[in-house]
């Protein structure tokens, strides 16, 4: 277990995280974004509009040695889902327009695909992968946007576990999760996002992500990756 005798930091860059060395278990959560079906498996959206799966599917190992890292340490994992009601109130016309416009089919989110609806809750494609199924008790956030904070209970739930550390993981680096990133430093958390743990339908677009937040002395926290994290909650 962590421990608060002396400041317990992760290597990081532009600088050591969190940047006042209070991290603990009961502060610190795991936030794994949108590792579902139909963004990192076969037949799902991100298969189907012809993107390579390897980019998306990258992350998958390096999450389940640091989330299993956490886990025995006693930090907080939170998984998150992107999807919309089944009767797609919640889907605005122009993102479900985007979304038919890419690949050769014409198929686009809430329509029917290999994985059952894309993006629909309750979907086959919808689920989180086996690789990263959540633990009973961990929380799972259901999220209609590209944010984690928009349309859900996610800040709530933070300050309710006394959490201020956030180590961001999952896909996509430039989308989802760098949404999730900025909305967290604007609420005041202590963010690291981790270079090995998220990816991108572009690899390109994954480094551009990741170089954005070591700006301005960390624009929006700091960049890290699974090892240094956890050694840092080992405590190594």
């Amino acid at each position: 277990m962590l421990t608060t005798a002396t400041p317990r930091y992760a290597a990081a860059e532009p600088y050591h995280w969190p940047y006042d060395g209070d991290l603990r278990p009961e502060n610190t959560a795991l936030i794994v974004i949108d590792m579902q079906i139909d963004f990192c498996g076969p037949g799902g959206y991100v298969d189907k509009m012809g993107y390579d799966l390897s980019n998306t599917r990258a992350p998958i190992e390096p999450i389940k040695k640091l989330m299993a890292a956490m886990r025995a340490a006693g930090c907080t994992i939170i998984h998150t889902r992107e999807g919309h009601r089944p009767d797609l109130l919640d889907l605005p016309a122009n993102k479900r327009w985007r979304s038919r416009q890419i690949g050769t089919n014409g198929v686009g989110i809430g329509d029917v695909g290999p994985c059952g609806r894309i993006l629909v809750r309750g979907e086959p494609g919808w689920e989180i992968i086996d690789e990263l199924k959540p633990l009973p008790g961990e929380v799972v956030i259901d999220k209609p946007g590209k944010g984690s904070f928009y349309a859900t209970d996610l800040e709530l739930v933070l300050h309710t576990k006394g959490i201020r550390n956030i180590v961001l993981t999952g896909i996509t680096t430039d989308v989802c999760v760098h949404t999730t990133m900025r909305d967290a430093n604007d609420r005041g958390f202590e963010c690291v996002i981790l270079s090995d743990c998220t990816g991108a339908t572009d690899h390109g677009n994954h480094l551009a992500a990741l170089k954005m937040v070591t700006m301005q002395g960390g624009v929006f926290g700091a960049v890290s990756d699974s090892a240094s994290v956890i050694e840092a909650v080992r405590g190594v």
